[in-house]
């Protein structure tokens, strides 16, 4: 089967043989209401209230949201508005710890004997896409009675230069992994369990071979380390050769993808009744002295990740959430880890230069190298031109923003960034429509 394009990006895993370290707890915690894609969650709590690890500090608002625990033991500073990395202000809670790590009493493993048990055990474990998305995992596995699911595809991939969290979660949570795939399984009825890890990671491949072995139709695959592997729809089409179309989802062709740390934190709560209250993060980049995986309280400021990886052997001019293609960012040291950070990065001047775009001499390098099949250069041209009609022609909404237009662009040209203004841009001319198609359908119901 042909395999979607992409690009082949340095690796860099280093930290990838390096068992996880847990951080000392934190002096304080700035928890966001807002970590997953939906309404932010609603505070239960108030200032001044003790709160212990594992408490409920926040409830869902509605269906497409997830509940919000404290991840230390201390008293509520005060509710806050935050602004975060993308420039969204958000509702936190700030917790000043007492370096206790009390455990809430009322932690206890749930009780799960139907299909509506496991959905709900999965919304109340707070967990969301692990990997970097923050889609509520409940959500996801909210399946129509009539709906066909043939493929549990389990995302291992783990594509992005440096960033090894979720390698360790395969070989450190194997167990945990394979134990949520199972009961996702089992209460939804999926015949198929895929694993899908690219093929620089030996030994998380040996390691689920051998415990698929014994598995009925539950079965690894090994894919080419090529960049972005580990997108939803790359995936999906490299493993069943089923295509998403554009405003489907998976469950459109019959498959559920689901993060190796986000199944490995569901089946923790499974088993313990702790609910999402920390990550393994993978600190490095060019300016970090020690890189290393972390294990760290959600809502720890980043700083005090790099304080305890030694700090910087160089200047850090730039910081990220996330790996170097995808990343966001980082405006402020102070922010805090969370729900879906599975890395941050820091790196020298020499690594943090945006080289200067030339013309574009029309090569199609983009293009041959963009996983949805897309002519990113005639979606730019369709920009600067102010032609959101072409935008729409050009289905700029398949673009992912992996940035593998970008990588390739012999001119540098700030594609990803064109990319995301082109959306914008035709989600206005969208709107535009729509409301004038009613207000014409008004009219028309008023003759």
């Amino acid at each position: 089967m042909k395999r979607l394009n992409g690009v082949h990006v340095p690796h860099k895993k280093y930290t990838a043989i390096m068992t996880p370290v847990h951080l000392p707890t934190p002096d304080l915690v700035i928890i966001p209401m807002s970590m997953h894609i939906g309404a932010p969650a609603k505070p239960v709590i108030k200032a001044g209230d003790h709160v212990k690890a594992g408490q409920l500090l926040a409830e869902a608002v509605g269906f497409v949201s997830s509940p919000v625990y404290s991840s230390v033991s201390g008293t509520v500073i005060k509710l806050d508005e935050m602004r975060m990395s993308n420039g969204q202000k958000v509702p936190a809670v700030i917790i000043e710890t007492d370096d206790l790590q009390t455990v809430d009493e009322n932690i206890h493993p749930p009780v799960i004997e139907s299909k509506e048990d496991f959905l709900k055990a999965v919304r109340d474990s707070g967990v969301v896409g692990l990997g970097g998305a923050g889609f509520p995992a409940a959500v996801k596995l909210t399946v129509k009675e009539d709906a066909r699911v043939d493929y549990l595809l389990v995302n291992g991939a783990e594509c992005e230069p440096y960033i090894t969290s979720d390698t360790r979660t395969m070989l450190d949570n194997s167990d945990l992994v394979m134990q949520a795939a199972e009961l996702v399984r089992k209460y939804l009825n999926i015949p198929k369990v895929v694993f899908g890890i690219e093929e620089n990671k030996p030994e998380c491949i040996e390691v689920f071979r051998r415990l698929c072995e014994e598995k009925e139709n539950m079965s690894v695959c090994s894919m080419p380390a090529l960049y972005p592997q580990g997108g939803e729809k790359v995936l999906i089409y490299n493993i069943t050769g089923r295509e998403v179309p554009e405003g489907k989802l998976p469950l459109d062709v019959g498959c559920i993808v689901m993060n190796c740390t986000s199944l490995a934190a569901i089946a923790k709560y499974v088993n313990t009744g702790m609910p999402l209250i920390e990550k393994c993060v993978t600190v490095d980049g060019s300016a970090v002295r020690y890189p290393q995986n972390v294990i760290t309280p959600i809502g720890t400021p980043v700083k005090d990740l790099f304080t305890f990886c030694g700090g910087f052997r160089s200047e850090a001019r730039k910081m990220l959430y996330g790996g170097p293609m995808m990343g966001i960012a980082l405006s402020d040291p102070d922010l805090p880890v969370l729900k879906s950070t599975n890395a941050v990065l820091a790196f020298d001047e020499k690594d943090s230069i945006l080289p200067e775009p030339t013309a574009c001499i029309r090569c199609g390098t983009c293009v041959s190298h963009c996983p949805m099949r897309l002519a990113p250069l005639e979606i730019e041209r369709a920009f600067q031109l102010k032609k959101p009609e072409i935008l729409e022609k050009q289905k700029v909404n398949l673009c992912m923003e992996c940035g593998c237009c970008a990588y390739g662009c012999p001119a540098k040209r700030p594609l990803v960034q064109v990319m995301k203004l082109s959306k914008s841009m035709l989600r206005e001319y969208q709107n535009r429509k729509k409301q004038e198609q009613e207000k014409l359908a008004a009219k028309e119901a008023e003759k």
